[in-house]
């Protein structure tokens, strides 16, 4: 049997997965996924082992065997290196310090395996089979537990000096503001679910020292415990303090989205996450921001839209690498 089928592992700090997927005149089809909680407290071989295991009974099922597979393709949270295959010490993985991962999966399973960041890994994904099919410059954002970008440029992944580029997340954008990638007032600090959360905390409480009233936040144990879902749900209700929060957050990514556009000079950036679930509450404000800060030259050639692959993202994003394996 000619090997068109395609493994994907998604390593991440809450739960792992392994996919199944079919090369197809399309694209990709997923057969199966199959996910587990990430017990980080066991360490990393236990992981792998548990992705080993997962795969050995999921082959069967389909009538495969491992030389049916072409590639395994590995996504996980930075920082790592993808051309060795090592994942180095990410902040939601502790004890994943030098992990061979790709040596591991290739002696474990016989299957030439590569790693690649989530952010990486999901450009290529919207690039190969979603909202980016032809593009040559790309860039793919995460906004969603924090801020990462992917880039396509001139056709290719770009993926800096040492697994870097793209760190968008990190750019402060101001002097201060919610925090987020270790600064106060960056761009992951604005436009993330944790920062907009953070943010929402610091206007609430510019309110209540007015004297001002939220209504959907009332008292210090709902401020503490508030999510970005709360902000969303109150914005989208029209509530006058969610509205201005949410405002504050599309300016925000409106900047950071011109600067990528004067800097770049794509023609497409995709978006997932937060802003792919509720991107008719940003379009407004980003379109303007884009306009008012962004060359007009750059402005006209580029599209922001978001990402077509939905919440299926990260097992496209983990198949799209295994594609990438041999070439």
């Amino acid at each position: 049997m000619k090997p068109d089928y395609l493994l994907g592992f998604d390593i991440g700090g809450t739960k792992c997965a392994v996919v199944l997927g079919r090369k197809v005149p399309a694209g990709v089809e997923i057969l199966e996924r199959t996910a587990f909680a990430t017990e980080t407290a066991l360490g990393p071989q236990s992981v792998l082992a548990a992705l080993e295991n997962r795969t050995q009974e999921l082959l069967p099922r389909h009538g495969l065997v491992h030389s049916n597979i072409s590639g395994i393709g590995i996504s996980c949270g930075g920082p790592l290196d993808g051309r060795r295959g090592v994942i180095l010490s990410p902040p939601n993985l502790p004890g994943w310090d030098e992990i061979h991962v790709t040596g591991y999966f290739e002696a474990a399973l016989q299957i030439p395996a590569r790693l690649q960041n989530d952010a990486d890994a999901c450009a290529l994904a919207e690039w190969k089979w979603g909202a980016g099919r032809g593009c040559q410059n790309m860039i793919f954002l995460t906004f969603g537990t924090g801020m990462g970008a992917g880039l396509i440029l001139n056709g290719r992944l770009y993926t800096g000096t040492n697994n870097l580029a793209g760190e968008v997340g990190h750019v402060r954008l101001e002097p201060d503001g919610p925090l987020g990638y270790g600064k106060h007032g960056s761009v992951e600090g604005f436009c993330s679910g944790g920062g907009i959360a953070r943010l929402a905390q610091q206007e609430i409480r510019k309110l209540w020292e007015k004297n001002g009233e939220v209504l959907f936040c009332r008292n210090e144990k709902a401020l503490a415990q508030l999510s970005a879902r709360e902000v969303i749900e109150a914005a989208r209700a029209g509530d006058p303090v969610g509205v201005s929060i949410f405002n504050i957050v599309a300016e925000h990514l409106g900047r950071s989205l011109a600067m990528l556009i004067d800097i770049l000079n794509p023609e497409l950036i995709v978006i997932g996450g937060i802003f792919m679930r509720h991107h008719d509450l940003f379009e407004a404000t980003v379109e303007r921001v884009i306009r008012d800060e962004a060359l007009a030259a750059s402005t006209r050639t580029c599209r922001v839209v978001p990402a077509v692959l939905g919440e299926a993202i990260g097992d496209f994003a983990c198949l799209s690498v295994a594609a990438s394996v041999l070439g």
